[in-house]
């Protein structure tokens, strides 16, 4: 038991580590998602010399990107730059195969190849050579490692690429894709992390793209549609704050694009995991059917985000995906929480979803005890950390600002970003309570509020009732 314990968190903190360095650049995707539907050939404003952009982008671009964000996330700077240097190795060595997943294995390997270098020179370098000490190591190690990801890693990724090639085209002239949402639907509501999008299928569908102009890759776990039929069915269905709370959480799920909101209403009726199943697996071969894709990852998952990165001619195969997959899931949702729905209260759904997203980061909860007690000076910035950044605490930034708007104060900057990069002068610190030991190592002098869901905590009322004291 005990050791399948230990390789599923090993699996989990991998996924972890392929999303967190795909997650940052998703700008970068989408810009370069953007430039292929507009001025390849068969694009909306074909451009011959514009789309000369596609490919150096693809090649070059995001491969070094993803690599100095690997080497960023072990060392710092000098990890960013090692990674960059080491991937344009492993991409010059490729030909003309994306490596994607090269940049994904180059970066973080330099990193560490730094950080070990820095700590064995640790206090053994002599005073007025640091920095020679410094630079010339990251040029001679990032030497190094350039050749070996062109010798010897990269025909390694290229036969990889090629196995995981023949295996989705498999699966694609069998029409028999949709089986995957026999996992990405429950992982997706069991992990709560972008590991299976961003780590997994995003450098698979870059790979498509590619070769076909467009990928349905991006669509596996983007797509809305499973859960706004989930969502739908607690508007008709539903009892009590569920079905009260239902409403807002659609426009929240469906435009917004942040699916963890629908998380806990599956967890308070667990049986409702066959309907975005069914729906997900119904919506794919939908999309397969009318041969839709994407130009780009669509993130967040929503609909608007989702009908930009649309291919040109995908619209209606898109739209009638997105329709059948909310169909199918809420058809079956309905009878399951009008006969076999529990009395689970929404609450301790959420506090379900909050444990189960701890087990599934590996990171322990903070007590309060750890947090540090508030101060009386006044505040000019707060923040509120998630993961990426991008989902849930975008969402509570805007909720807290709303309620300052209310209460009449005025000059405090309210941001979202990601745990792992918290500003310096930032005073408070919103994150989810499992998140609050890597809030305290991003910036430690910040005061840290731990919560539990970030579209209505109640420690919010007590921040701002906090906040009119200091700052008015």
């Amino acid at each position: 038991m005990s050791e399948t314990v230990g390789i599923k968190t090993k699996v989990q903190k991998l996924g972890r580590a392929l999303s967190g360095m795909v997650m940052p650049n998703i700008g970068a995707f989408i810009a370069w998602g953007f430039i292929t539907a507009l001025f390849i050939e068969k694009g909306w404003l074909p451009n011959a010399q514009l789309a000369e952009m596609v490919t150096p982008m693809l090649k070059y671009v995001l491969p070094v990107l993803i690599g100095y964000t690997g080497g960023k996330m072990i060392a710092g700077d000098r990890g960013s730059v090692i990674g960059a240097i080491a991937t344009v190795g492993i991409v010059v060595g490729a030909g003309d195969t994306t490596m994607l997943i090269g940049g994904m294995i180059m970066g973080p390997l330099g990193g560490w190849g730094i950080k070990k270098f820095d700590e064995l020179v640790d206090g053994k370098i002599p005073s007025g050579f640091e920095m020679l000490v410094n630079n010339f190591s990251v040029g001679i190690l990032g030497l190094i490692l350039a050749i070996i990801g062109f010798y010897a890693i990269g025909p390694v990724v290229i036969a990889v690429t090629s196995v995981l090639q023949a295996g989705v085209e498999f699966l694609v002239k069998r029409n028999l894709i949709f089986l995957t949402s026999l996992f990405i639907e429950p992982a997706k509501v069991l992990f709560l992390n972008n590991a299976i999008n961003h780590g997994i299928l995003s450098p698979m569908g870059i790979q498509q793209v590619e070769e076909t102009g467009k990928s349905i890759f991006f669509l596996l776990e983007a797509n809305p549609g499973p859960g706004l039929g989930i969502l739908l069915a607690y508007c008709i269905a539903g009892k009590g704050n569920a079905k009260s709370s239902a409403p807002g959480a659609v426009i929240i799920h469906f435009l917004g694009g942040i699916h963890e909101i629908y998380f806990p209403y599956i967890l308070m009726n667990p049986l409702l995991l066959i309907s975005v199943i069914a729906g997900g697996a119904s919506g794919i071969f939908c999309f397969n059917l009318f041969n839709v894709g994407l130009t780009a990852p669509a993130s967040p998952g929503s609909i608007i985000a989702i009908m930009m990165m649309a291919e040109k001619h995908s619209y209606f195969g898109l739209i009638v995906g997105v329709a059948v997959a909310a169909l199918v899931s809420f058809a079956i949702s309905v009878p399951i929480l009008k006969f076999m729905g529990k009395d689970t209260s929404l609450e301790d759904a959420q506090r379900q979803k909050d444990a189960m997203k701890k087990q599934a980061k590996g990171i322990a909860a903070e007590t309060a005890a750890t947090v540090p007690a508030a101060n009386t000076g006044k505040v000019t910035k707060i923040a509120f950390a998630c993961d990426a950044g991008m989902g849930s605490s975008a969402m509570g930034a805007t909720v807290l600002k709303k309620k300052l708007a209310a209460a009449g104060l005025e000059g405090i900057e309210v941001i979202h970003t990601p745990v792992s990069s918290i500003p310096a002068d930032v005073q408070i610190v919103v994150t989810h309570e499992e998140l609050g030991e890597r809030a305290a190592h991003s910036n430690p002098n910040a005061e840290r509020i731990l919560i539990t869901n970030f579209l209505a905590a109640p420690e919010y009322a007590t921040l701002v009732e906090d906040l009119k004291k200091r700052n008015l």
